[in-house]
């Protein structure tokens, strides 16, 4: 059973992943290195793919985490 300070605090730390990864993801678009030439009309470059999937398994896990926080929550 998660305490509820624990079950906030993983509602809190899932909110705050799921709003400040998709911000480093327009930061890394917008980004000359992430495009071997202009920006959404070349090819993505490795520094690009590698940050889509850290970006992508950071906000999957934050939503994880965020429904384990509130249902935690709902069954104190």
């Amino acid at each position: 059973m998660i305490s509820k300070s624990a079950a906030w605090f993983l509602v809190l730390a899932g909110l705050f992943n799921l709003v400040i990864w998709p911000r480093f993801a327009k930061a890394i678009v917008d980004d000359d290195r992430a495009w071997s030439g202009e920006a959404f009309s070349s090819t993505p470059t490795g520094f690009f793919w590698v940050h889509a999937v850290l970006i992508g398994s950071a906000v999957t896990i934050a939503a994880v985490v965020l429904v384990i926080g509130v249902r935690a929550h709902r069954n104190r």
